[in-house]
């Protein structure tokens, strides 16, 4: 690695304006992509706020038209990275789906999604759920109140349908928690019959986050889980309701990550640095002076060539609430989290979560040991090189050393209980034990052969 600078060239440097250049680059012309969603915003604030200038790297960002493109583009080198769902770089890894090592040196963000669903529905659930003293809905919303609709659902020979993303990604396994906490099987996974849906008493298939709304209106399904904009895109269309934010769900969960090959990460150690410096001084922007830049955050998104969503859509969960019912707009300020509770580092244990919840619905087909979490996490999950490009940023001056868990093993404190909406807390560590604890979902050495769960 080329040395930093001397002190006397960085003190001339920051003097006439510049930032300090201490890497030399393996590739400076790169190419990203996306899909358009709100939390694709580190990268956009990057681009637009000169950060990936600054650190010398001439970065063009285009959306994909989903989520397998996408990973497809990364894979045979169309793409040199992109905004990824957390489960695909594990997934690829481990050789589900696809088979490639990809890797990711920065987490884009915590919390960011929502479970909506349509007008009709809502109005079933509604006599379900209890009242505040105002009249409003008791939040956060149990699934329970959605298992006596889909019951009835099936009564009349209905099968209740619901979309998610893609079937490694968070919105499938957040659906499916919330679905789980309240009673209902979402389904299982199984080698020969992968479509999630072996014992479900709610069908989820992949719908593409843009065509959320639509797909929605058209009655082709009754609810779904997506990032935003698409939940209050249901509302100001009058279409559907959120019932539920991830943020309740889960307090402060994991949500996507920017992806790299492992192979683009050995070839190009120092362009790699560059890259996560830059995102990680665009995450800084993002949540500074408690969110001030959020409105020109939004402005930035709203533009076609990123999320491309009315202003007012995508202010209604990027400026600190949430809207529900049209009119029931609630103080979320943490429903997006780009760089407070060290929302970038990528934790091990965030990524044991991801891979629990595959096991949980069978994408996992046989049972694993906890050795094995903790060995896939650490050859997807590469916190030294976030903390090699965050060392960069505080000797440059461009962060503050106080705002990097310089110390962690790479897993965090087990989640408490109380933060989570079954109650049931979770410990990255102990992986077997969680999912033990879990009511729905294969534990042990349990294994779907056919339509049943054996073991």
């Amino acid at each position: 690695m080329k040395p930093l600078l001397s002190g006397v060239a960085f003190v001339a440097l920051m003097a006439s304006g510049a930032t300090a250049q201490s890497l030399e680059l393996e590739k400076d012309e790169l190419t990203f992509g996306f899909i358009k969603l709100t939390d694709m915003a580190p990268l956009a604030v990057a681009q637009e706020q000169g950060f990936f200038d600054d650190e010398g790297l001439f970065v063009t960002i285009e959306a994909q038209a989903n989520w397998k493109v996408l990973l497809d583009g990364v894979i045979d080198g169309q793409l040199d990275g992109a905004h990824m769902l957390a489960g695909q770089p594990l997934a690829a890894t481990i050789g589900y789906g696809t088979q490639a090592h990809i890797i990711t040196p920065f987490s884009m963000d915590l919390n960011g999604n929502g479970i909506t669903v349509s007008n009709e529905v809502w109005a079933e659930m509604k006599p379900n759920i209890p009242l505040m003293d105002d009249g409003r809905p008791q939040h956060p919303i149990s699934a329970s109140a959605l298992k006596p609709v889909i019951e009835s659902y099936a009564e009349q020979g209905k099968p209740f349908n619901m979309g998610m993303v893609f079937p490694v990604s968070t919105h499938n396994y957040e659906l499916r928690y919330w679905l789980a906490a309240g009673g209902i099987n979402p389904g299982f996974y199984s080698p020969e019959n992968i479509s999630g849906q072996i014992g479900a008493e709610a069908f989820l298939s992949v719908t593409p986050p843009p065509q959320m709304p639509a797909t929605l209106e058209a009655g082709t399904i009754y609810g779904y889980a997506v990032g935003e904009p698409w939940n209050q895109q249901a509302v100001f269309k009058g279409i559907g309701v959120p019932v539920i934010t991830d943020y309740q769900m889960w307090k402060n969960n994991p949500e996507k990550v920017f992806g790299i090959t492992k192979e683009f990460a050995e070839e190009n150690p120092n362009t790699t640095l560059a890259i996560v410096k830059a995102l990680i001084r665009a995450a800084i922007w993002l949540d500074e002076n408690d969110n001030a830049n959020r409105p020109e955050a939004v402005e930035i998104l709203s533009r076609p060539e990123y999320v491309g969503a009315d202003y007012e859509v995508i202010a209604n969960s990027m400026t600190g609430f949430f809207e529900f019912e049209k009119g029931d707009k609630r103080d979320i300020p943490d429903f997006n989290v780009f760089f407070r509770y060290n929302a970038t580092y990528p934790f091990y244990s965030d990524a044991v979560w991801y891979l629990t919840q595959m096991r949980r619905w069978g994408q996992i087909a046989e049972a694993k040991p906890d050795s094995w979490y903790d060995e896939v996490a650490k050859s997807v999950y590469k916190p030294e090189i976030y903390l090699e490009a965050a060392r960069l940023l505080v000797d440059e001056g461009l962060a503050d050393e106080a705002d990097f868990p310089w110390d962690s093993n790479g897993y965090k404190a087990p989640t408490p209980a109380a933060d989570i909406i079954d109650g049931i807390g979770y410990d990255g560590s102990k992986p077997n034990a969680y999912l033990e604890s879990l009511p729905i979902g294969l534990k042990g050495e349990q294994k779907v052969v056919g339509t049943e769960i054996q073991g």
